[in-house]
């Protein structure tokens, strides 16, 4: 006879051939009779505890798909639970309960970890919609998701690298996708802040439900309420008819709010109060109806300093910073280059119907990695779209990216600027080269003069062994006399 231990669910797990069951945790035995009816009616097991102590208990003999928390219990916090299960059970989601208009609670229980809150008194079409939302999340996410390429057609395509940084974004991202918390994504442009909303949205419970971008900088002052929330017929000029707006688009899937800090500041207000209370009043219309969104905005902009100088709500910032995600810009990262232009290449050549797509030369992925890209990726993109067109359909070269690399200056920050013909500009005399210097450990004080130092000496080489045969040394390097004659005089060498 096996112990009964053995037949025991591991923690978190959900039982086989059982309807998912939710823990109820309040002190408040009228509140948690509303709440136990209202999932059993929609097929959920229920068990209730008035208390953590409570709570402790029954988490210790069984496993379950959701939490419900009251924020405040006879020997605690809802927060300490929201811990508590985050580390014991980070694949049980958490939503707490909390006071009507207390949206500090609201916002320190996302900030803990918690799955999404409930305001009271309890609105069961809410309670209704965020258990929905919970019990889709998988039982598991998969443990090694974050270093994991992505597949062709996923919105992570731009998020691809093994550098630390964006091994630690991918991970974020997937942690970020199992909570309703408001996310709020920030970088450089170009740096793929759109394409981490997509995939927090595609990665979690939301994922089959609508994803609405909107461009808060592009909408017109005047149309603004009407674009969010919609506008009844007649409610003003030219509303020949009802019309949804942004958050209707989006009600049970997620709102994404790119550039932000550009929202006027009568906007600002009206979106906060429609974040807290999640219902929205359509221009025209005498009631509010209720919408289910998860907000993730996006800017380029330090949304803390545009607080400090006035342009932007204190109160706004606090609801959609709740948690942060920040991409980090191209050349922080400059080792994922490679990956990155095999994927952009793939599928430009796929697009452009080539039966393969053309390879970088090895002396072009470091002309690229010498490069600042102030545009990151989306330049990246750009550039190897125009190399495409230039190439002879085999190889990208570096005369093909039309690209200046960077050069250090004690003074000022590396930047890049696109050049022209090579004859455009001078080489510099011999006699301002010099040696670039090399620490203790090997590491050159700049990466730029060192990586141009040895393609000095290596093309030299050539021409000697070659007897300054241009073109016999252009094929001795497995580059085109024209390459060949580029390198020369940007190198000081012609």
């Amino acid at each position: 006879m096996k112990d009964s231990a053995d037949t025991q669910p591991a923690p978190g797990a959900r039982p086989a051939g059982r309807p998912p069951r939710v823990l109820v945790v309040d002190d408040e035995a009228d509140l948690r009779e509303l709440l136990e009816l209202t999932l059993v009616g929609m097929g959920l097991d229920v068990d209730c505890a008035g208390s953590l102590a409570e709570a402790d208990a029954l988490l210790e003999r069984q496993a379950y798909a959701l939490c419900l928390t009251d924020m405040r219990l006879p020997d605690g916090d809802g927060l300490a639970l929201v811990a508590g299960m985050n580390r014991r059970f980070p694949q049980t989601p958490v939503a707490v309960i909390t006071a009507y208009g207390s949206a500090e609670n609201a916002v320190a229980a996302l900030k803990a970890g918690a799955f999404d809150y409930l305001a009271k008194p309890v609105a069961l079409d809410a309670l209704r919609s965020l258990v929905r939302s919970a019990i889709q999340l998988p039982a598991q996410q998969p443990a090694a998701r974050g270093t994991e390429a992505p597949a062709p057609g996923d919105p992570a395509w731009q998020l691809l690298g093994e550098s630390a940084a964006m091994r630690e974004v991918r991970a974020q991202i997937q942690r970020l996708a199992r909570s309703m918390a408001p996310v709020s994504i920030t970088g450089e442009s170009g740096s793929g802040k759109e394409l981490a909303a997509r995939l927090i949205h595609q990665s979690g419970p939301r994922a089959g439900q609508p994803f609405v971008a909107v461009n808060c900088g592009a909408i017109p002052e005047a149309l603004m309420e009407a674009e969010f929330f919609g506008h009844r017929k007649g409610a003003f000029t030219g509303a020949d008819h009802d019309r949804d707006g942004f958050f209707q688009a989006a009600s049970g899937g997620t709102l994404f709010l790119d550039e932000v800090a550009d929202l006027p500041l009568a906007m600002q207000v009206k979106l906060l109060r429609a974040i807290q209370e999640k219902r929205v009043r359509k221009v025209g219309a005498t009631v509010e109806e209720a919408v289910d969104v998860r907000i993730i905005s996006a800017t380029h902009q330090d949304l803390a300093q545009c607080v400090a100088s006035g342009r932007f709500r204190q109160d706004l910032f606090y609801r959609l910073n709740v948690i942060e995600l920040k991409l980090p810009a191209l050349r922080e990262r400059l080792e994922d280059i490679p990956s990155l232009a095999e994927a952009i290449l793939a599928r430009l050549a796929a697009r452009a119907g080539m039966a393969r797509a053309p390879k970088l030369a090895s002396v072009t992925v470091r002309y690229l990695q010498s490069y600042h890209f102030p545009g990151n990726v989306r330049e990246l993109e750009n550039m190897l779209e125009r190399a495409l067109a230039f190439s002879n359909g085999e190889v990208v070269n570096v005369e093909d990216l039309g690209l200046k690399p960077t050069v250090s200056d004690a003074d000022e920050n590396e930047r890049a600027e696109p050049v022209g013909e090579p004859e455009s500009h001078a080489a510099p005399a011999a006699a301002e080269r010099r040696p670039v210097r090399v620490s203790e450990d090997g590491i050159p004080e700049s990466l730029p003069d060192y990586l141009d130092q040895i393609e000095r000496d290596t093309i030299q080489r050539a021409l000697e062994k070659t007897r300054y045969n241009r073109t016999a040394a252009a094929r001795l390097l497995g580059i085109t006399f024209r390459a060949l004659r580029y390198r020369m005089q940007r190198l000081g060498l012609s």
